[in-house]
């Protein structure tokens, strides 16, 4: 694919894809922009919110317009392998060969959407995480490369142990999903209503042959212009408590390069960075993360920011829950004790989370939460900032 072709293909996902699926799932905005930089930077995507959210609709109506086979499933506790990957075929079996009848389940799949992906067992755990990282299954002897382009899974909770971290830490970005503002429901019923009686909406607009080609243009998106002060900013997002292994660095350079891409561009620039707010672990970094990442995007130029992605462009409006959550569990640690040098990290993410109450525009909350930040201060015994 030629770079104009490339461009092309990035123009119709926006205007053909993306563009009508927020006409058609009101208040999904920003799910639907990070489904189509996962989707182009071939990485997965999780969801946090609960059930009804419309998170397994929006993954299916997104195969459908790119005319991809979806694969869709609830995990629960006992789920089994040959419900996700298929049984084993029998007539094989009968000669004695262990060979999966794949049809129609995951490994055949341009999209999966698993529902409840944090209740994944120890049985299909590891085959999981090998699905997701190296977009290989492996059983026995069997091995099959997928025609995977991402997986989307979802949860209404945050992992709690180690063998769940591992499977979480396969989804590169991370996305609250919840039911929409009560001012909105209105339009969400008119948008659902036309959704659900509308059979004739266009599908395979764009081929997943051109997606496919679309990925493997990452590779071209020049990332030297933000080399440096990328690096600079995942050393102050580690500083800050948001843990990032350098795996993940490397990785994250992609859905940076997607970003480019699909503004047009062979050359990633500092607003490219907006995608960043979505690679926080709990709730609580949230707002730390939404702050920093504010910061560098205030440092890109007018020139930057005239080409950049329309989540770069839109000022990260602050979500006085998600600070009072940073609070709280600031002032928890702080009752259960912590070391001088612990107390210095607190003294830094108290410092964001202040800086953060100034863009809530509730004056009452804002006032509220203003005051939490003065009581930690006290307690931290350092004078307000």
């Amino acid at each position: 694919m030629s770079e104009s072709a490339n461009s092309a293909t990035a123009a119709v996902l926006t205007e053909k894809v993306t563009e009508p699926l927020k006409r058609a799932f009101v208040g999904k905005d920003e799910i639907i922009d990070l489904l189509a930089v996962s989707l182009v930077a071939g990485e997965n995507l999780f969801l946090l919110g609960p059930p009804g959210t419309a998170k397994s609709a929006l993954v299916q109506e997104l195969a459908r317009r790119l005319d991809g086979q979806i694969f869709d499933y609830l995990l629960t506790r006992f789920t089994e392998p040959n419900e996700l990957f298929g049984p084993f075929d029998i007539r094989q079996l009968r000669d004695g060969q262990l060979v999966t009848n794949t049809e129609g389940m995951l490994p055949e799949a341009s999209f999966v959407f698993l529902d409840e992906l944090l209740n994944a067992n120890s049985a299909i755990l590891n085959s999981l995480l090998m699905v997701l990282n190296e977009r290989i299954f492996r059983r026995g002897r069997e091995t099959i490369k997928l025609p995977l382009l991402m997986v989307v899974g979802a949860s209404n909770r945050l992992p709690e142990d180690d063998a769940l971290n591992a499977l979480f830490d396969r989804f590169l970005l991370r996305v609250p999903c919840d039911n929409v503002a009560p001012e909105a429901l209105a339009a969400v019923l008119t948008a659902g209503w036309r959704l659900d009686n509308t059979s004739d909406r266009p599908t395979g607009v764009v081929s997943v042959k051109e997606i496919r080609q679309l990925q493997r243009r990452i590779a071209d998106v020049q990332l030297e212009s933000v080399r440096e002060p990328y690096v600079e900013l995942v050393q102050r997002l580690r500083h800050a408590g948001i843990p990032i292994s350098d795996r993940r660095a490397v990785r994250l350079q992609r859905v940076i390069a997607a970003s480019a891409l699909l503004c047009g561009r062979q050359e990633a620039n500092r607003a490219d960075f907006w995608v960043l707010r979505y690679i926080w672990n709990t709730e609580e970094q949230q707002p730390v993360l939404a702050s920093l990442i504010q910061n560098a995007l205030e440092k890109a130029s007018e020139n930057e920011m005239a080409v950049s992605h329309t989540r770069a462009r839109q000022a990260d409006e602050a979500d006085p829950e998600q600070i009072g959550r940073g609070l709280s569990n600031i002032e928890r640690q702080l009752n259960d004790g912590v070391e001088d040098t612990e107390r210095v990290y607190l003294q830094d993410q108290v410092a964001i989370l202040a800086s953060r109450c100034e863009w809530v525009r509730n004056e009452q909350q804002r006032e509220f939460l203003q005051q939490q930040v003065q009581q930690l201060w006290d307690k931290l015994g350092v004078n307000a900032k």
